[in-house]
């Protein structure tokens, strides 16, 4: 889910009121992320006043610690970005019972857990992890931009080889 979507998902509109999202989009950009970067929230029990995010991106994966709001200085965000090779990731795990899921997964020692559509994200989500942490580019590898009317031809050619292309490998990072 990209991080636009997530503005209309958040439990508490506080949690990404016009200065806190202009502050998370600063430090992602500073790390490398997309302008909308696929990320997952997780929000935990205080939204309003702190929550976590995790971005992937071709270096690492991004995890973001957000506190909304800080007495006396206003929004505050740290974070790092986690190379590949030390990314930290459990099992993916499912529950079905009567036509819901339940969905469970573990990143850098946070626990994502999530019921049918929210299963469905967190599953997906994992799924772009694995595929990174093993060297596939993933959704969030975004391809450089392009001007003028060789973005058209480009589009036509990659849908055109897009099904016999294999997967890109992401670059060799050291220990």
């Amino acid at each position: 889910m990209r991080l636009s979507e997530w503005h209309t998902r958040a439990p508490v509109k506080e949690a990404v009121n016009p200065k806190v999202v202009a502050l998370v989009r600063s430090a992602l950009d500073t790390l490398g992320a997309d302008a909308d970067p696929e990320c997952w929230i997780a929000w935990g029990d205080e939204p309003s006043v702190r929550y976590l995010m995790f971005v992937p991106t071709v270096s690492g994966l991004i995890q973001m610690s957000v506190r909304v709001s800080v007495p006396g200085e206003g929004p505050r965000a740290s974070a790092k970005v986690i190379r590949w090779n030390r990314v930290q990731l459990g099992e993916l795990a499912i529950e079905m019972q009567g036509g819901h899921r339940l969905v469970t997964f573990q990143a850098e020692a946070q626990v994502l857990s999530g019921a049918d559509d929210t299963a469905d994200g967190i599953a997906a989500f994992a799924q772009a992890l694995f595929a990174a942490v093993d060297g596939r580019a993933g959704a969030f590898a975004a391809p450089p931009a392009r001007a003028g009317r060789a973005v058209k031809a480009a589009a036509t050619t990659s849908r055109a080889t897009a099904k016999a292309t294999p997967a890109k490998r992401l670059p060799a990072t050291g220990t």
